[in-house]
């Protein structure tokens, strides 16, 4: 974490606000495409395919985020590590509200045929992008404001957004499935969510205008020390970081989108559960998270980071497996017992990563090096809802899918546990790490 002399407690604690407020609305935005693709996306844009394909091609396409997320980390890393945090953030703020809206202004296939899905897949696309540069950026801005022992404290409001964003993504399906018929989910009331996101972009572009920019990222220019290539210098000095750190959190996406997507079509398909009754257990289980996991960091001010994931992890591998069990039950108190108990471990999990992945690179790639390993890690999860979705009815069955939840917890246990038993990143870049003297590339503050 930085060390400048030149922190300001007050623009700390503003530094924290903007990340938890920004990654709201890139996490709204990003969920509601989630709950979309498991309640309406089939029918809407895969009309000509048999319901179950149907279902399979609306996760294909929710999965297609994922895989442009390591893009973005780099595109907008390389910005970050360069430019500054500040300007790759407003960006990437832009992107997710402009693509955002495009989706709710899609046609559908029953109105242009197979360019809808087409389109669609763009569209999302480019949220993968946005959301690949967004995260390590909304982590830097408040975690590089502060000292560096309140990292985790700090890495946390960046956190905080990802319940928030769920709660209000939630909350604006619940609206229209529980005031609407069916008949008006399906025409129009679908894209009122996508929409609204338009109003919120601009409260977040009001906040992080007025942000200042980080401590880290201006001694870097005073310094001279600005790489040229992050990405490069990444994979030549901190690959073992990005390695670990990859599938050292494979378990926060693998938990969240087994529970909101993958579990929340089984359940409204396979089981007796309505599009509303499941949307409020995963309203419920939002809200238990944002009240739960700020706790994650906290207990980091008096726990070893490394003992306490270590028990936080080994105790989301009988969680998972519960939940499922539970939510098979077809009883709504059980499964919503069920996905709370999922939820707490690993969201505590999720507050520490933040300044986990932060403290294991140095400022001068910090952002690239934050980016990749997060849209790296969520490439490879952001199938999870297509293969349990593949597993279940390849099986009948959900042992497979469980296993598949219990294989990456595991791994991530194994891998964080690593990654914390290294010492914190140095700032000792060596003579071919900085810019060149004179290197007009180099921007002015």
């Amino acid at each position: 974490m930085s060390t400048a002399p030149q922190l300001d407690e007050r623009m700390a604690r503003k530094a924290g606000i903007a990340a938890f407020v920004g990654t709201t609305i890139e996490w709204y935005d990003f969920y509601i495409y989630g709950t979309a693709s498991a309640l309406v996306f089939g029918p809407l844009f895969f009309s000509n395919a048999d319901p179950a394909v149907a279902v399979l091609l609306s996760f294909g396409t929710f999965a297609v985020g994922f895989l442009t997320r390591p893009l973005g980390g780099a595109v907008f890393g390389h910005l970050g590590d360069r430019i500054g945090r500040k300007r790759a953030l407003i960006s990437t703020l832009l992107l997710m509200g402009i693509t955002t809206v495009g989706v709710g202004l899609l046609p559908t296939y029953a109105t242009i045929g197979a360019a809808a899905p087409v389109l669609l897949i763009v569209l999302r696309m480019l949220q993968g992008l946005a959301v690949g540069g967004e995260w390590g950026g909304a982590v830097l801005i408040a975690t590089e404001h502060t000292r560096s022992d309140r990292g985790f404290l700090f890495g946390a409001f960046a956190q905080q957004g990802s319940p928030a964003g769920r709660i209000l993504a939630t909350l604006g399906f619940l609206a229209v499935t529980g005031l609407l018929p069916e008949d008006a989910l399906l025409e129009w009331a679908w894209r009122l969510p996508f929409l609204a996101s338009a109003l919120l972009v601009v409260v977040g572009l009001i906040i992080r205008l007025k942000l200042e920019e980080s401590p880290a990222i201006k001694q870097l220019h005073e310094r001279n020390e600005v790489v040229k290539v992050p990405v490069v210098e990444v994979f030549r000095s901190n690959f073992r970081e990005l390695v670990l750190g990859i599938f050292g959190i494979l378990c926060v996406f693998v938990v969240v989108y087994a529970r909101d997507t993958f579990a929340l079509a089984w359940a409204t398909k396979s089981l007796d559960f309505s599009k509303d009754s499941f949307l409020s257990i995963i309203l419920i289980a939002s809200v238990v998270q944002f009240f739960v996991q700020p706790f994650g960091a906290i207990l980091t001010t008096r726990w070893s980071p490394r003992a306490l994931v270590t028990l936080l992890l080994g105790l989301e591998i009988p969680a998972l497996a519960l939940m499922f069990v539970l939510i098979g039950t077809g009883n709504w108190t059980l499964a919503m017992i069920g996905a709370v108990l999922a939820t707490i471990p690993d969201v505590m999990f999720y507050a520490i990563m933040a300044g986990m992945l932060a403290q294991s690179f140095p400022a001068r790639v910090r952002y690239t090096g934050i980016s990749l390993t997060y849209g790296l890690s969520g490439a490879l999860c952001g199938t999870t809802p297509l293969i349990l979705q593949w597993l279940h009815s390849g099986s009948g069955s959900m042992v497979l899918p469980v296993a598949f939840g219990i294989v990456t917890t595991a791994i991530s246990l194994v891998c964080s546990r690593a990654l914390l038993g290294r010492p914190a990143a140095e700032e000792t870049p060596t003579s071919d790490q900085a810019a060149a003297p004179g290197d007009t590339t180099t921007p002015t503050r």
